[in-house]
């Protein structure tokens, strides 16, 4: 059979990403490299959405779609829609009675109209007390009905939102099933309290009773979460009230699962929700504004919308510890958002979970964390942007893709090792082929037509070569960066970590001979893993320990001493702590003798080991003038003043002159 393949034209490619996860993690990148954190970069890529991803929604849109939602429905209506349908209905059939006793003359009447005065204010009083009243009017004796027909159906949606439908018409038998499912409902409850319920109970519970359930739950758990947020709702509903309301809607709720032989029922279906969803918020109270008066189970509806609307608004907003989008509930954003909103949130979900799973966001004790491999992408584009600014016409400062990284080609090769990153000796590796027997005369495509006279030539990887190339002296690289809290406030903390990952990118794929550490200094000095750098924020702590950080550095430059020390230190002040022989940092401003004197000790140390130290520094104080000219006279260093955004331009020039001078 022949097969035929090209492009999609019938809609989107079914099988394309919906986005480029390094494009995800360049989006983040620039947050990072910003200044920000991975936790935080990550956050705002997902509010905003990735651009060019099918025109996804970001979670910024999602939170403006729910926030409007919520102010419509607060300014739908108002909660006392039943109370004042109820009043109006018990009102009507009063004055039906009233007119059918005025023209009778008899004391009959005139006893019956006394009754009607005598009638509590309170709706639910008033229709306690006419429950047992013989009513001379027939239209009355319907109008009556009617209300009481009205509060069965309202009370029972507030609780089963299927039920005020089921019950339009109602009926003795409609009434008992309605009875009947309550008490098998409760047994089912109760029995998977006991651990004993199974899904087939389940199933043949829905399909007895599953038009009264619109909403289709699949199992228990999906029913007990339907109902719970109903029956919350409910209560939120009577904690929204006035006092006065409260009381005579209660009273009528009451009366009305008695008239229906419910209250007992009922009773036990509300402990057994209320036990199994208490984190639900049953008396919280809840404003509408509106002027449209709304009927218990609408006002109910609304209120069970906008508790899901608050909820779905924390998940969406992901500003709380550990926050991930697995929080944000699909059901709820469906019910919320519609379908579409669903479609979005998954892809939002698919960025953060691809980013995980390709190996760039790690997750470790619930904090976020680049890995070496987004580290690198990082620094590479921190170089970009350094390259970027220097001048195009400088040599060794353009981009050269088919250049080795160790050096000018000696004319001879070896066989090729494992990690080895010299170019491939091309013609050895074929001649090292055919020389073992691997040629296969006749040689074609895969489509079986024959390519001239040639041969195919089957390699191994013993036949491999690489191409010797002239050894470059190494050096050993400490790049001394101010993690000081003054760093931040002076708005330059973001340049020194672009400036640190892209010098680690400089050294990595240019000069992977030379041995490059990373040391952070504020109160104290650490040596930063590269895997650490993106992730870096400065140290909300008092002290510049340059003391110190020399210190580390030293150390490291004793350990490769046949490589060429390189010290470059990045700072915004002059050294106000140093570290005393018990270990603990002393911090003193202003800086005091010992301090300078320790400090400028290390310097002397640096100078006897030949390594040369540039300072960048960050601010123009005299404290700080002072002192890096210090350092310069006795070192033999160059001080440079760049601006925050050209720092890493100076940086990475300056080690670029010091190599090619090596």
């Amino acid at each position: 059979m022949a097969f035929r393949y090209g492009e999609y034209h019938d809609g989107p490619d079914p099988l394309a990403p919906p986005y480029d996860v390094r494009a995800a993690l360049d989006e983040m990148g620039d947050a990072i490299l910003s200044g920000s954190t991975p936790v935080h970069a990550l956050r705002d890529l997902l509010k905003r959405g990735l651009p060019g991803a099918q025109d996804r929604r970001g979670l910024d849109d999602m939170l403006r779609e729910v926030r409007r939602r919520r102010r419509d429905l607060r300014e739908r209506g108002r909660l006392d829609g039943t109370l004042e349908k109820a009043r109006a209905l018990l009102d009507k059939a009063i004055g039906q009675e009233r007119a059918e006793l005025f023209p009778d003359p008899s004391d009959d009447a005139r006893f019956r109209e006394t009754t009607l005065d005598a009638l509590p204010d309170d709706t639910a009083s008033a229709i306690q007390e006419l429950s047992s009243y013989d009513w001379r009017s027939a239209a009355a004796r319907q109008t009556f009905e009617e209300l009481r027909d009205l509060l069965r159906r309202e009370v029972l949606d507030s609780q089963f939102r299927g039920l005020r439908d089921a019950l339009a018409n109602p009926d003795p038998e409609a009434m008992e099933r309605v009875r009947q499912m309550m008490s098998d409902l409760n047994d089912m409850l109760d029995k998977d309290a006991r651990g004993q319920h199974t899904q087939a109970d389940f199933d043949a519970f829905m399909e007895k009773y599953g038009d009264l359930f619109p909403e289709k739950p699949r199992n228990l758990e999906e029913l007990v979460d339907i109902l719970a947020r109903r029956a919350a709702a409910t209560q939120r509903m009577l904690a929204s009230m006035t006092p006065r309301q409260r009381e005579e809607l209660s009273n009528l709720i009451n009366q009305t699962l008695d008239q229906a032989g419910l209250s007992d029922q009922m009773r036990r279906l509300g402990e057994a929700l209320y036990s199994r969803r208490p984190d639900l918020a049953w008396n919280a109270p809840e404003r509408l504004t509106g002027e449209e008066p709304l009927g218990m189970g609408d006002a109910v509806t609304a209120l069970e919308e906008l508790a899901d609307l608050t909820q779905l608004e924390t998940a969406l907003r992901q500003d709380y510890p550990g926050a991930r989008l697995d929080d944000v509930d699909e059901a709820a954003v469906r019910r919320a958002l519609g379908r579409s909103a669903v479609d979005d949130l998954e892809a939002l979900k698919r960025i953060e979970r691809e980013l995980e799973e390709q190996g760039y966001l790690l997750r470790r004790r619930g904090k976020l964390e680049l890995t070496p491999k987004a580290v690198r992408r990082l620094g590479e584009t921190a170089l970009r942007r350094v390259f970027s600014s220097l001048d195009a016409g400088r040599r060794g400062d353009h981009d050269q893709h088919d250049a080795g990284a160790a050096g000018e080609l000696t004319g001879s090769s070896r066989a090729w090792r494992f990690g080895d990153e010299q170019p491939i000796d091309v013609v050895r590796t074929l001649v090292n082929g055919v020389r073992r027997g691997g040629v296969r005369p006749g040689g074609g495509t895969r489509t079986g037509q024959r390519t001239g006279n040639g041969a195919a030539v089957r390699l191994s990887v013993d036949d491999f070569e690489v191409a010797e190339t002239e050894r470059r002296s190494a050096a050993a690289v400490c790049l001394l960066v101010d993690l000081s809290y003054s760093m931040a406030l002076r708005g330059t903390w973001a340049a020194a970590k672009q400036t640190a990952l892209a010098l680690q990118a400089l050294v990595a794929s240019k000069f992977p001979q030379d041995a490059v550490q990373i040391i952070g200094f504020s109160n104290y000095a650490r040596v930063l893993q590269p895997d650490e750098l993106a992730g870096l924020d400065w140290d909300m702590v008092q002290g510049t320990n340059l003391h110190h950080a020399l210190l580390i550095a030293g150390r490291h430059l004793d350990r490769h001493p046949d490589f060429e020390p390189v010290v470059l230190v990045v700072t915004d002040g002059e050294p106000t702590a140093h570290l005393m022989r018990s270990g603990r940092s002393a911090f003193e401003w202003p800086p005091s003798h010992e301090t300078l004197e320790l400090t400028l000790a290390e310097v002397d140390k640096m100078t006897r080991r030949r390594a040369t130290i540039n300072v960048f520094m960050l601010a123009a104080d005299d404290r700080l003038k002072e002192f890096v000219d210090e350092v310069a006279r006795r070192n033999g260093g160059r001080v440079f003043s760049p601006s925050a955004e050209r720092l890493g331009e100076y940086v990475v020039s300056d080690f670029l002159r010091l190599r090619r001078a090596r």
